[in-house]
């Protein structure tokens, strides 16, 4: 009979009540699946034994033949710590431990033979090891051991109470006998055969007890493969189901709003990589099934415009349209830019933000209601609950990353059917992070700026350039542009980042005098109408300069200015630089971002200012900040649940995911019910997970 990997870890030999307890709380190992699941951070070689006089002074790992000559207690400042002097036939080294003494002087031997293991340091003329493992060399040769041993996560809890790394590997040892190394097989025999992968057993088992290297990464390969395959494979079910089940609104035709605005009032011509979105979303809007589509596209690729015209295959349907955006001042933005569309179509619209009085709310609910307004902008407000609609079509989200799943579920209910949803995002997403987190929704990409938009160039320099940066600020204002320089903010540092924003104000007020240039200053201690002046004093070319805080990382759109400097640029992150770069860059001139920075830079930082100065493909910087910040960063806190992975590695593994993606889409292309008996175990599989593993939830 073979074990239930179901079993509580308590009845693990060699476990007990107290080490389960503990296990649970610290490493979350409630059965033996778990235990077989948690997987070593990296390897060390056993199969290589040091003489004392070989050691080196580099705090490495080794493993040492020799016997315990003497014992000794030495006082220090808290307690007394214990020494033991460990001789072989090159030399005498020290092992200390500065707790347990009792228990150690007790249960160990002068004159056996012991194989001590652990990290080396130098210390008074000779090298000594705290805390060693140690084992008698009897012993050593008979323990189940592979080549390379491995290393598995711990805490400092853990390790005080006993539980090292010695102790974990024992009871995977007494796991593996009473399980007898066998587990049950997860994956076809036509994927394992084609991509020649090793057994579920004897991947586990070389995972933890590696016959060699080779088998080790051909262990890591299975088991991180069939991980992501897993995920992928709810993923790609999850929209399949979708499609098939949740029913949307059709949008049967393209009809006069549409059409005439296409004919007679585009501002500019649509590039390749709009009009390819625009089918996509006409293809999903046209099927009956509910649309759950992502559209990506960097600052200035024209989004908006996309989401317009989806807007207006609404309306040509008969359907109320919205968009929701996270800030205010994106969505007054988003709506002044449609009103001007919206009037030549004839085409009823209003904003709905938390500042909207009491009296415009009125008929805004009441215009809804009754249908007689087409199209709502707003912010979180349109997620309150007096907010009803007749008959909404087509809900647009913009910078969906600010909103949490909840809030959108919202949206959601606001009808009998749910609408079809269009999420946009100025903030690219790596390819492989889209497939792992947004992998159950359709994804567009706008990968080309609009026609006679130059490529902003960037540089960085450093503060002792600041004199000829202040030239060129002259030579730019002397050609009509206009100029922002941003400050950083750090909330925790809100008196620090204040007096940066000024002190930058009266450097640059001294170098830029009135009447000569005009200065506005926006920051977040400012009134909300104070702000909103500043900054439209800005958008009509009032004043040369806007020196800022980072309030204008989205949103504002002015054409004319064409430099951005960003003042102690490596205080922010890759995703924020490209972002506020993107605010120039909007008119036919050539623009310019200045990274400005002190001289004594993290390699981070350095990375970060190299890529930024390197590239302008959103997409690319987006690869870069996913390396050096890890996915959880990236997607924010309400979504890193997603990629709590055992064993794969979202960005060192992008192609072990892309394959596990590839097979996830052929084998539900061929079989959607996973009901070829040749999927059986897939299946099996698939309802354990979902039975067991509360892995399915985090997905937006």
């Amino acid at each position: 009979m073979s074990v239930n990997l179901q079993t509580p870890i308590d009845y693990l030999k060699g476990v007990g009540p107290n080490r389960a307890d503990l296990l649970r709380s610290e490493l979350g190992i409630h059965t033996y699946q778990d235990l077989i699941n948690l997987f070593p951070n990296r390897y060390i070689d056993r199969t290589k034994y040091y003489k004392i006089n070989q050691l080196q002074r580099n705090n490495a790992e080794v493993q040492v033949i020799g016997r315990i000559t003497s014992f000794r207690e030495v006082a220090q400042k808290r307690g007394k710590r214990l020494v033991a002097e460990f001789r072989d036939d090159t030399g005498v080294m020290e092992l200390v431990w500065f707790r347990g003494q009792k228990w150690i002087r007790e249960s160990l031997k002068t004159g056996q033979p012991y194989v001590i293991f652990g990290k080396t340091n130098w210390f008074n003329g000779k090298f000594s090891m705290p805390h060693p493992e140690l084992e008698l060399l009897s012993e050593h040769e008979k323990n189940l051991r592979s080549a390379m041993q491995a290393i598995y996560p711990s805490t400092e809890k853990l390790s005080n109470k006993g539980i090292t790394n010695r102790v974990v590997t024992k009871i995977m040892q007494q796991l593996f006998l009473e399980t007898k190394g066998r587990y049950a097989e997860t994956l076809s025999d036509t994927i394992r055969g084609e991509l020649k992968l090793l057994s579920k057993s004897d991947a586990l088992f070389n995972v933890h007890f590696p016959k060699s290297p080779e088998l080790l990464s051909r262990a890591q390969f299975r088991l991180k493969f069939e991980e992501l395959f897993y995920i992928q494979l709810q993923l790609i079910l999850k929209n399949l189901i979708h499609k098939s089940k949740i029913k949307g609104f059709t949008f049967e035709k393209v009809g006069d709003y549409f059409n005439t605005f296409f004919k007679d009032h585009l501002p500019f011509d649509l590039t390749n990589a709009q009009k390819r979105v625009l089918k996509e979303i006409r293809a999903d809007l046209g099927s009956n099934a509910q649309m759950n589509r992502l559209l990506q596209g960097d600052v200035g690729s024209g989004k908006t415009i996309v989401g317009f015209m989806s807007m207006l295959m609404g309306l040509d349907n008969g359907f109320q349209c919205c968009l929701m955006a996270p800030t205010e001042i994106l969505s007054v933005q988003h709506y002044n830019e449609l009103l001007e569309w919206c009037n030549k179509l004839n085409i009823s619209i209003l904003l709905l933000t938390g500042s909207t009085k009491t009296s415009d709310r009125r008929i805004i609910h009441e215009n809804l209601e009754n249908g007689n307004l087409q199209i709502l902008i707003g912010t979180h407000a349109l997620l309150e609950d007096k907010v009803k609609f007749k008959n909404l079509g087509l809900a647009i989200i913009d910078e969906q990353h600010r909103f949490g799943v909840k809030q959108r579920s919202k949206l959601w209910h606001k009808n009998e059917l749910p609408p079809n949803v269009l999420v946009m995002t100025a903030t690219p997403i790596p390819r492989t992070l889209a497939m792992s987190v947004y992998g159950d929704l359709d994804i567009s990409i706008i990968d080309e700026l609009p026609a006679g938009r130059k490529p902003i160039k960037t540089v960085h320099r450093y503060d002792n350039n600041r004199l000829k940066v202040f030239r060129f600020m002259k030579d730019e204002i002397a050609k009509g542009r206009q100029i922002y320089v941003v400050y950083p903010l750090i909330q925790e540092s809100e008196k620090m980042d204040y007096k940066d924003l000024m002190d930058g104000y009266e450097s640059i007020s001294r170098e830029f005098p009135t009447p000569d240039y005009q200065i506005s200053i926006v920051h977040g201690k400012m009134k909300a109408e104070d702000k909103d002046y500043e900054m439209q004093r800005f958008a009509e070319g009032k004043t040369n300069i806007m020196v800022a805080t980072t309030v204008i990382e989205v949103g504002v759109n002015v054409p004319n200015a064409s430099v951005m400097i960003i003042e102690s640029a490596e205080r922010f992150g890759l995703s924020q630089l490209h972002q506020l770069r993107g605010r120039v860059g909007r008119g036919a001139e050539q623009s310019y971002c200045i990274l400005m920075t002190g001289h004594k830079l993290s390699n981070d930082s350095k990375t970060r200012l190299e890529t930024m100065v390197r590239s302008t493909d959103g997409f690319e910087i987006a690869e870069v900040d996913l390396k050096l910040r890890g996915p959880g960063d990236i997607m924010g806190t309400q979504q890193s649940g997603v990629l709590n992975l055992r064993i794969a590695d979202i960005v060192k593994d992008k192609d072990i995911l892309q394959s596990a993606r590839h097979y996830a889409k052929s084998v539900l292309n061929l079989d959607p019910s996973l009901a070829l008996p040749e999927h059986n175990m897939i299946l099996n599989t698939y309802r354990q997970m979902s039975k067991y593993r509360n892995i399915w939830n985090y997905i937006s």
